[in-house]
């Protein structure tokens, strides 16, 4: 994919490496490209069936945005009128639609600092395994921005309005332990057993019913924006496919048998 971002196949896992640790994993132009199109990539293919996202080095899973970078984009907007601002709608977006909206699960490996654009991309994916060395800081209202990648519709739902206002107007690090008991973070596990811990849960997934767990994202996304009566219809609407799907018949036919199911995820 690119020098700065790795895409690794484990089986039917994906694994996405941000790889500018001499950087704390900032998100320069090319990253994000590189970033955004491996997403993308793993989305749609039929064999990838859960990915997993971390960062390299120890320091940090990704600090947002690289600000060397914005601060010559500010100095030719200054001098061409060009918005230095581009990037939230050609890279962010794209990105977190492809990250959040999948359907199969998403996991990150959060082995240090997640900060800015950074923070959102972990919780923009179904699950977040953190350090014991890792946190969290929104950041944004730290540089005068507002935020951006989703996070003002995802830290909402993991941590509710009021305190996902705290966080957002006044921003600080939230560490692991803190974060796990605010519903940030799934499992916080030593550093050095992160990057088995957290492959090991990705895989698990990955051998799981994907079909279903699409359709449960699926469900829930839905959920969030609709009536009761509407999402009725579509629970309906998905347990009829997923009924019909053939992980559902493997899932019985090995209950009946007494064996552990293997699925294909269709």
């Amino acid at each position: 994919m690119s020098d700065t971002v790795r895409y690794e196949r484990d089986g039917a896992l994906a694994v996405l490496t941000i790889d500018r640790a001499e950087a704390m994993n900032a998100l320069d132009t090319p990253t994000k490209v590189a970033l955004r199109d491996a997403v993308t990539t793993a989305a749609t293919d039929p064999e990838v069936r859960a990915v997993l996202l971390t960062g390299a080095g120890g320091k940090a899973f990704c600090v947002g945005q690289d600000l060397k970078e914005h601060v010559g984009l500010l100095e030719r907007q200054r001098e061409t009128g060009e918005s230095a601002l581009r990037t939230v709608a050609e890279h962010y977006n794209p990105l977190v639609r492809a990250l959040a909206g999948m359907r199969k699960p998403t996991v990150a490996a959060v082995n240090g600092v997640a900060a800015g654009a950074g923070a959102s991309l972990a919780f923009a994916c179904d699950f977040r395994i953190l350090a014991d060395t890792a946190g969290f800081n929104t950041s944004f209202a730290g540089v005068a921005l507002t935020a951006d990648s989703g996070a003002s519709w995802t830290l909402p739902r993991l941590v509710g309005h009021a305190r996902a206002t705290e966080l957002l107007l006044l921003p600080r690090t939230v560490r692991a332990e803190e974060a796990l008991a605010l519903g940030l973070a799934t499992r916080v596990v030593p550093a050095a057993e992160l990057a088995d811990t957290a492959r090991e849960f990705a895989r698990t997934l990955a051998d799981g019913p994907t079909f279903a767990y699409g359709a449960i994202k699926e469900s829930l996304a839905y959920g969030a924006a609709h009536s009761l009566s509407d999402l009725l219809d579509k629970e309906d609407e998905l347990q009829t496919a997923a009924g019909n799907s053939e992980d559902h018949r493997i899932a019985v036919d090995a209950f009946l048998a007494k064996q552990k199911p293997t699925y294909l995820g269709r």
